[in-house]
């Protein structure tokens, strides 16, 4: 049975559910109590000095009685005053979190002005995945939060399932391009700084949430299907048009088999520095200098970030557990692109990787790997043989409508594991459940997929 595709239309962004539960593969993020619809972030950062003072002020609505709450920050920020509703309130800041007590008790359904005036020098968060969160460059800044970075730089409710929109004010010294989430909406030179301000409308997740800061050239790579740009320095130029050509050609194949893309604009940033791996942020990619170096040798990783903008920044998973739903969903696509551009098919990469997780087993399901494994490289490439395996079940024509509707249904939204296998579920008369059990439920890796 095959289920009927949504025609393309405007989707106006859509808010995550009212509540959420504390992750227990990062039990320390998030917070309970109420749910933030907008954060607008004023920052003024000193290149030399590594040196933000900010503002953030955060519009939010409780769901329950609340005489105290929390946010998430990082020691690394000095918190300097906190108001509620226009009225100063107590706070004390500790282990990462703002513990605020407002002047009044908040009732259910009440609306919240949290305003949060804070400094210090950001560094990036220590992690078991090592290092997130605001880097310093040998000349600017990067972020990247995933999973949990977002605290080293502003006040946040530090949970996937907790999107919301943003408006992003940076003012920095006037050599330096600075480059946020969203769509640049002013810029404003002033003495020897200039203010940058973007405005990201679709709801996001914080760990998505991103700056970057550099001496960078800005391009415009193709006006169609989106405006497509780059941002590098002026060495990389040259290399920089050789290796991410192919980015326009991705994102019409793309666009093709995994439906609109969610965002207005696309943004590829190539920092002077080399980073160990691409950093995918919602509505851009950063990328290191050692992966634009003029050949086609990182092909797969610029497949592969773009391809998070549906699957991770616009459908993000509700739990961490879920991360197969992000990281397999890449990987496949990068197999889907070399076949599309005419190298391997994506029946040979999942033969290739089968050979290799059959050489290496592990003791845990792809469904929930823990918190220590969910970065690791099987669970990409399980993940994406897992979708191969459902592609041959279904048949192509199935298979690509599910992945249209799934970034359709769940478009600016969080979504599980369970939310994907019923939605399959729709397209087929047949039952996927043996399929199911073992390749996501199962740690023994199943036979090499084959239509039944």
């Amino acid at each position: 049975m095959r289920a009927k595709s949504a025609k393309d239309k405007a989707h106006a962004p859509v808010l995550s559910g009212t509540s959420h539960e504390l992750d227990p593969y990062l039990p320390d993020n998030g917070n309970l109590g109420y749910r933030i619809s907008r954060y607008d972030l004023d920052l003024t950062y000193r290149v030399a000095a590594n040196r933000l003072s900010a503002t953030a002020t955060l519009t939010a609505t409780s769901y329950q009685q609340l005489s105290r709450f929390t946010l998430d920050l990082e020691r690394g920020m000095r918190v300097s005053r906190v108001t509620v509703n226009h009225k100063r309130s107590r706070y004390a800041h500790r282990a990462g979190k703002i513990i605020i007590t407002p002047a009044e008790p908040i009732p259910p359904g009440g609306a919240m002005t949290i305003v949060i005036g804070y400094s210090g020098n950001p560094k990036p968060v220590r992690s078991r995945w090592g290092e997130v969160g605001w880097e310093e460059l040998e000349d600017g800044s990067l972020v990247g939060n995933q999973p949990n970075g977002a605290p080293s730089w502003f006040p946040c409710d530090d949970h996937p399932e907790a999107k919301a929109a943003y408006l992003i004010t940076v003012t920095a010294d006037s050599p330096y391009y600075v480059l946020a989430n969203g769509v640049l909406i002013d810029k404003t030179r002033k003495s020897s700084q200039t203010t940058w301000v973007y405005e990201q409308v679709e709801p996001m997740s914080t760990y998505l949430a991103s700056i970057q800061i550099g001496q960078y050239e800005h391009r415009r790579m193709a006006d169609s299907p989106v405006p497509i740009y780059g941002l590098t320095t002026p060495e990389l130029r040259d290399h920089f048009t050789r290796t991410f050509a192919p980015q326009v050609r991705m994102m019409e194949v793309f666009t093709e088999l995994f439906g609109p893309y969610p965002f207005p604009q696309y943004t590829a940033v190539v920092t002077a520095d080399d980073l160990d791996i691409p950093l995918e942020a919602q509505s851009f990619s950063t990328f290191g200098a050692n992966h634009c170096d003029g050949t086609d040798q990182h092909e797969r990783l610029i497949a592969h970030e773009l391809a998070h903008q549906w699957f991770g920044n616009s459908v993000t998973l509700a739990r961490w557990r879920d991360i197969w739903l992000h990281e397999g969903f890449a990987c496949y696509a990068e197999w889907l692109w070399s076949q599309r551009s005419g190298g391997r098919s994506a029946d040979e990469w999942a033969r290739h990787y089968y050979a290799r997780l059959e050489a290496a087993p592990v003791s845990v399901p792809l469904a929930d790997p823990g918190p220590k494994q969910m970065f690791e490289d099987w669970v990409y490439k399980r993940g994406a043989i897992t979708l191969h395996a459902l592609r041959l079940r279904l048949g192509d024509g199935d298979f690509f409508a599910l992945l249209h509707r799934w970034t359709d249904k769940y478009r600016y939204r969080a979504a599980t594991t369970e939310d994907f296998i019923a939605l399959a579920g729709t397209y087929t008369d047949d039952s996927l459940g043996d399929l199911w059990r073992e390749w996501l439920f199962e740690p023994d890796l199943p036979a090499f997929p084959g239509p039944r």
